[in-house]
C-alpha cells in the first residue's frame, strides 16, 4: 500500500509540473489560502483536512460560471482531476447512488462515497459526499466521514473555494500509525487538492453526466 502511494506521488509530481506550465496562460489566478499542514487528527483518530484557495477572475467570467449546474460540474471536475493527475491509475466509477474510487478499475475499492447532496443559497454553494467505506477507511469509521466542496462568492471578481474532509478515520493510521498516514496518504491528499484548486484558474469545468442541477434556476 505504501509503495503504491509512492508511485501515485511520483506521477502526481510530474503532472503537477506540467499543469503549472499550462496555468501560466490561464484567464484567472488561484491563490492557495490554506497552510501546507492543514490536517488535524483528533485523539479518537478522526481526521479533518481543509484546503482552500481564492480565485480571482474577470467579472464576466464569474457571471458565466455562477450557476447551480456548475456547482455539480465542479464536483465532476474534482473526480476527473483525480484520474488525470494520477495518469489514469485512479479511476472513479459512477453508480446510481454512489461514487467509487479504485485503482485501474480493479474490484478493490479504495473509497466509496454516497451520491452528492447540494445546498445553494445567495453567494454560496455546498456539495457533500458521505464517505461510506473502502480499503482506506477504518472499519470503525465507515459511514461517518464526509468530503465537501464549498464555493463562496466573496466579491464581484472573486471566489473562495474550499475542499474539506471531515470525521474521516484512515485505515493506514489504524494499521500502522498516524505518522505513516501523515507521511503518505495525507501528504498526497493535500498535494493533489492544492493542485486541483490551482487548476481551476483555467476556468474549465467538466460537465457532470448526471445533470441533477442542470435545469435548476
Amino acid at each position: 500500500m505504501i509503495a503504491l502511494i509512492a508511485i501515485f506521488a511520483a506521477a502526481i509530481a510530474w503532472l503537477i509540473a506540467w499543469r503549472a506550465r499550462r496555468r501560466s496562460k490561464a484567464p484567472a489566478r488561484a491563490l492557495i489560502l490554506s497552510p501546507p499542514r492543514s490536517t488535524v487528527i483528533a485523539s479518537d483518530g478522526s481526521v479533518r483536512s481543509v484546503q482552500s484557495a481564492r480565485l480571482s477572475l474577470p467579472a464576466e467570467e464569474l457571471a458565466r460560471l455562477w450557476t447551480p449546474a456548475n456547482l455539480e460540474n465542479l464536483g465532476r471536475t474534482y473526480w476527473l482531476f483525480l484520474t488525470r493527475v494520477t495518469l489514469g491509475i485512479i479511476r472513479v466509477r459512477y453508480g446510481a447512488d454512489e461514487r467509487a474510487v479504485s485503482v485501474l478499475g480493479s474490484p478493490l475499492t479504495l473509497l466509496r462515497f454516497s451520491a452528492p447532496e447540494y445546498e445553494i443559497e445567495s453567494g454560496h454553494g455546498h456539495a457533500s459526499w458521505q464517505i461510506k467505506d473502502g480499503l482506506l477507511v477504518a472499519r470503525s469509521g465507515r459511514g461517518q466521514g464526509h468530503l465537501s466542496l464549498d464555493v463562496l462568492r466573496s466579491a464581484e471578481d472573486e471566489l473562495t473555494i474550499e475542499v474539506e474532509v471531515s470525521n474521516f478515520y484512515p485505515a493506514i493510521a489504524f494499521w500502522f500509525s498516524t505518522f505513516v498516514y501523515e507521511a503518505t496518504q495525507s501528504f498526497v491528499h493535500v498535494l493533489v487538492t492544492h493542485a486541483f484548486l490551482r487548476s481551476l484558474a483555467t476556468l474549465e469545468l467538466d460537465e457532470s453526466p448526471v445533470g441533477q442541477l442542470r435545469d435548476a434556476a
